[in-house]
């Protein structure tokens, strides 16, 4: 079965790595310009290195249809920059799974594929998908959502640690970003992270940085550019998170439910 994903985003790459590693062929979209934060485990990371691995899993940023050929007969995974998934027509794949996490649809329709799913808020099992996964941290986490919607966005950052709002490194001022710590450092509450400008961004919490943007990234005031875990487990900020992995177990569950019933 063929399946593809919008975005690649860590969500969506727990979600593409999943569906790999259970023998699925995966393609997946993205834009030109991606805001990767964690961009050690996600898959979008290719569109500026040309290729990543994660946790064994490989994936290819690919120009063109022969190219999504190749990439997926090596068994890794192809990301194309399709902003609209135009892909979708000339593959015509078994699934079409939703993961750009814009907390509402931008375009997917239940025709897309024989099976459809959306991730997270923004969509409604039985009217524009076949099935929802639910991506809030707590009880229902990955859940597959047959008849409904997901948890609608509170705008509040998961719980971990004990920390919300604080471990979240968001921009001072509209401006072009600069890095100080990298993921995988240990920072200490009230450290300088980063800049944006000449305007530098505080630390709110001590633990070890598990995302961050790219240098020289133009964000407006008040944008996620990266996140510190108080946790301080380096391992977890090279490999996939509970969260996306949960949130693609769901997702495997969907497409197999929808295969299981297409049948």
């Amino acid at each position: 079965m063929l399946v593809i994903i919008k975005g690649a985003g860590d969500l969506a790459t727990g979600i593409g790595y999943r569906l790999s590693v259970a023998g699925f062929d995966v393609v997946m979209t993205e834009i030109a310009k991606p805001t990767v934060v964690r961009h050690t485990v996600a898959f979008a990371s290719v569109v500026y290195t040309g290729s990543i691995c994660v946790e064994g899993v490989t994936a290819v940023l690919c120009n063109n249809l022969q190219e999504v050929e190749n990439t997926l007969k090596h068994k890794q995974i192809p990301v194309v920059i399709d902003p609209e998934a135009e892909i979708i027509k000339s593959l015509k794949p078994d699934a079409v799974v939703d993961a750009i996490i814009a907390k509402r649809n931008i375009g997917t329709k239940k025709e897309d594929a024989p099976i459809v799913i959306g991730v997270g808020p923004g969509f409604t099992a039985g009217q524009d998908c076949d099935y929802v996964v639910e991506t809030k941290r707590g009880h229902y986490l990955g859940r597959v959502i047959v008849e409904g919607s997901a948890i609608p966005n509170t705008g509040v950052p998961g719980d971990i640690g004990g920390y919300t709002t604080e471990r979240i490194i968001r921009s001072t001022k509209e401006g072009v970003f600069k890095p100080v710590a990298h993921i995988g450092d240990q920072v200490q509450k009230g450290d300088i992270v980063a800049y944006v400008d000449d305007t530098p961004i505080l630390a709110e919490l001590s633990g070890i940085v598990r995302g961050m943007l790219i240098d020289n990234m133009m964000v407006p005031k008040g944008f996620k550019c990266g996140d510190i875990d108080p946790r301080c487990v380096r391992e977890h900020c090279f490999s996939i998170s509970d969260k996306s992995r949960s949130i693609g177990g769901g997702v495997l569950e969907a497409v197999m439910r929808g295969a299981c019933k297409n049948e």
